[in-house]
């Protein structure tokens, strides 16, 4: 037990540094080691003094030892990336860079993105590893199709050399309650800066050869060349790629929909499961030929064990096939599994499940301290430890029965189709966790799905590449790949027509409330207790302590309070407003194109972690495709009985549903719509909702943009301690009309039409009285939004001013106690949190 307890203890240490907020100093890293002398040489007295009690000292010690060092390991891990940053004095600014591709290229209709490795910069303060997205000139529109006609690009290849007029930027994304971190995505993959190209970047070498790893990536880009001819025409060849070389950029967001109700996620991408087929594949297959090849009279066999030499060629497959499929996390712990098990075999060392994933999770960590930030090191351990103990490891064995070989293949699809169901089966809580949703026809889904895809078209995918490489050399083979890559389509399409019926469903799924930390432990602890061995006491309880966190609700507000999330949406209003029992979203955030917008981004997502199924009203204040834009998602994916606008919603629908050449289903819309105007009001838990504006009638939904901003809903919420206003995109003249006509003080002001110069009026400012001012803003917007008079003139009058771009998502809170604002990177503060350059907080 020392060695798993120490390899606890060095992921406990690796996974404490990701949780802090600041870095510790030299001095605190200058005690750690201090202090670990002194342990090493405790440890070594004690174990020289054989008394009873040095033996568990021991233990102890060296667990502190390994924590210790491996602390502060990663914390000099951690100090060297963010060393290496993008200077504040290139920030935005043009800068000529000399780079090499290092990543696959993401092919989209307007647009190219890849990695790529800093040769030379002028001027000098450029990181070594960044991201560069090259645009094709002109601007198609938020309504462009992403998978429509490709522009004219030049091939980049990995390994190409270019020099590049970039406009560079720190990493910067959303932060919102319980969503996803994209500065820690990136931070954790290396990249230390964003790139969009200027003018007309200049092709100078190839350097496809310079390390394995643009080699590995070179060879990714060749097989996906070879295929797309036989797989861009089918509707789910995109998911033919990512089965084949892990690239998932093309497949469409819709699909993914589908898949995460559906639980099929985890089919559809390179698993463990997929590099272990074609590694046993192969190692078969040589163990087989070895045993009957002969050199001058003498089996190959007795010079190397046939053992030997079909263990060193899967385990060879399986390097090469993870370094083809992008040597993610699952890739690398699939690889380093492989290798300990093996490396045990020849040793002859004995290895438990349990040590086997302690010392493969170590090294997982050792190499990528960042690995810990990816759900898939949590789900591909999980997998597999949730595999092991279904299958020999953990206190049962697989049958031994002797059969004929067409009885003993079907027993091995049946034991590794079980074994698929109980991964299936004991995820579903961890995914509940992570992702805030629970497929109910998963198991029903997987039943059918896992054996077609891991024997069919996982196979044909696999061929296909193969025969698609080989076409390149013998045109002859092109008729062949089109057959297997018909076969593959054919199977996959036929698998997906009862589960898109299945997943759309209106019982399909149900949501998981984000639960706190104390009953997430609580649920990690039950699954453990649940895939223990056979025998383990209290064994079967392990999935009673799982409920408590799939079926938490978060306190809501009692009656006369209320609580006010302002969503952390770019440059875009979304604001969810919470009662003791019902719910409410002001604006839907920006689209940014057609397979994308807010309302699927954070909304929905955010909803879900609240708990909530349903909207109860959903107010639009104008047809801005800032605040309009993600109106249709929220409506597919969210229950919502009363709609306000001030311009006809259904029409608006109808309008956007023609420029996606996608439908709109009546079913989806809300089951009652009415304008927004003054003197409308309601009760809702002792809250009371009343618009302040417009006075006329609802406006056109082509009406133009000064039309429109100044027929903007104006929301006034008034609780039983606090009030608030929601004014949306109002102007001068709307501030002036509702100070003459007396405008009601508030406690929190959402800043007119995003704080921009043109709005916020000294004699509405005054008149408000408001001590908290919320701006939804995207970082450095073209807009210039807050404008700078405007938040002086808030703060003169004893108002703080929380920014999106600089706060995130900032949650107000109505209490009998008092009136609670914080805001999301306050609370969730990292060392790697990206610090906005020339905005001083408050």
């Amino acid at each position: 037990m020392r060695g798993r307890f120490v390899a606890l203890a060095m992921l406990c240490a690796a996974g404490l540094v990701q949780l802090l907020s600041l870095l510790p100093a030299l001095t605190v890293q200058g005690v750690f080691l201090g202090a670990l002398s002194v342990l090493t040489a405790l440890f070594r007295v004690l174990v020289r003094r054989k008394c009873s009690w040095s033996r568990p000292c021991a233990t102890v010690l060296l667990v502190l030892w390994a924590f210790g060092a491996t602390f502060t390991y990663v914390v000099w891990r951690a100090e060297a990336r963010l060393h290496d940053r993008l200077a504040l004095s290139n920030e935005n600014l043009v800068s000529r860079v000399e780079l090499r591709v290092a990543g696959l290229p993401r092919i989209k209709s307007r647009s190219r993105q890849f990695e790529a490795e800093v040769l030379s910069s002028r001027p000098s303060g450029v990181p070594s590893r960044i991201m560069v997205n090259w645009g094709a000139k002109g601007y198609a529109g938020p309504y462009a199709d992403e998978q429509g006609e490709v522009a004219q690009f030049p091939e980049i290849i990995p390994g190409q050399v270019w020099k590049m007029a970039l406009i560079l930027k720190t990493p910067h994304g959303a932060r919102n309650p319980h969503g996803f971190d994209y500065e820690a995505y990136v931070f954790a993959d290396g990249i230390r800066a964003l790139g969009r190209v200027r003018g007309n970047p200049r092709y100078l070498r190839d350097e496809g050869w310079a390390g394995l790893a643009v080699s590995a990536q070179r060879a990714r880009y060749y097989v996906r060349k070879a295929m797309l001819p036989f797989v861009e025409n089918k509707s789910y060849g995109a998911v033919l790629l990512a089965l084949t070389i892990g690239d998932q950029a093309s497949v469409g967001a819709n699909d993914w929909i589908i898949f995460n109700r559906s639980g099929i996620t985890h089919l559809v991408s390179i698993s463990g499961s997929h590099i272990t087929m074609i590694a046993a594949v192969g190692g078969l297959a040589v163990f087989w030929l070895w045993r009957r090849l002969r050199w001058r009279g003498v089996g190959l066999s007795e010079y190397i064990p046939a053992r030997m030499a079909a263990a060193v060629v899967a385990l060879t497959i399986a390097w090469l096939y993870c370094l083809l499929a992008g040597w993610g996390v699952p890739a690398r712990r699939t690889f380093l599994m492989l290798s300990v098990i093996g490396a045990a075999q020849f040793l002859r060392v004995p290895l438990s499940a349990s040590r086997l994933l302690s010392a493969v999770a170590v090294i997982v960590v050792l190499l990528d301290p960042w690995a810990l930030l990816a759900s898939g090191f949590w789900l591909s351990f999980g997998a597999v430890a949730i595999l092991l103990a279904s299958a020999a490891w953990w206190g049962r064995f697989l049958s031994n029965e002797r059969g004929s070989r067409y009885q003993t293949v079907c027993r091995a699809a049946i034991s590794i189709t079980c074994l698929q169901m109980a991964i299936t089966v004991g995820l579903m809580p961890a995914l509940a966790l992570i992702f805030h949703e629970v497929s109910v026809v998963s198991p029903l889904v997987n039943a059918y799905a896992i054996p077609i895809i891991s024997f069919i078209v996982t196979p044909l995918a696999l061929l296909l590449a193969l025969f698609a490489l080989l076409q390149v050399l013998v045109p002859a083979f092109a008729g062949l790949c089109f057959g297997i890559s018909w076969f593959a389509h054919t199977a996959f399409n036929a698998m997906m027509q009862p589960t898109v019926w299945l997943a759309e469903l209106p019982w399909a799924s149900f949501t998981v409330a984000a639960a706190p930390i104390s009953l997430t432990v609580l649920a990690l602890l039950g699954i453990v207790l649940a895939i223990a061995p056979y025998g383990f006491p209290l064994r079967s309880m392990g999935w009673l302590l799982m409920l408590p966190a799939l079926t938490w609700q978060p306190t809501r507000p009692a009656a006369g309070e209320w609580a006010l999330y302002a969503l952390d949406v770019g440059q875009g209003s979304a604001l969810v407003v919470q009662t003791a029992e019902h719910v409410l979203l002001f604006d839907s955030g920006l689209r940014h194109s057609a397979q994308s917008d807010q309302g699927i981004r954070t909304i929905v997502p955010f909803l879900r972690a609240l708990g909530e199924r349903k909207l109860d009203i959903m107010i639009v204040s104008h047809s801005d495709i800032d605040h309009a834009g993600g109106v249709r998602s929220v409506l597919e994916n969210t229950k919502v009985e009363q709609s306000f606008s001030s311009f006809p919603l259904g029409r608006y629908l109808s309008i956007e549903a023609g420029r996606l050449k996608q439908p709109f289903l009546q079913e989806n819309a809300p089951l009652a719509q009415s304008p927004c105007r003054y003197g409308t009001s309601w009760t809702m838990d002792g809250v009371t909702f009343s618009f302040l504006w417009p006075l006329k009638h609802n406006v056109s939904a082509r009406a133009g943009s000064k039309v429109r901003n100044a027929a903007s809903c104006v929301l006034r919420i008034q609780g039983a301690y606090h009030a608030a206003l929601l004014p949306g995109d109002i102007g001068k003249a709307e501030e002036n009309a509702l100070v003459d006509r007396g405008m009601p003080r508030v406690d929190v002001m959402v800043a007119p039409h995003h704080g921009s110069g043109k709005s916020s009026t000294p004699a509405f400012v005054s008149a408000s009285g408001a001590r908290h001012v919320l701006t939804q803003v995207g970082l450095m917007n073209r807009y210039g939004h807050p404008a700078p008079q405007t938040v002086a003139r808030w703060r003169r009058e004893g108002a703080r001013v929380w920014r999106s771009d600089r706060d995130g998502a900032v949650t107000v809170q109505s209490r009998q106690s008092g009136l609670v604002v914080q805001s999301e990177r306050q609370l969730q503060r990292r060392y790697w949190q990206h610090t906005m350059p020339n905005v001083t907080p408050q």
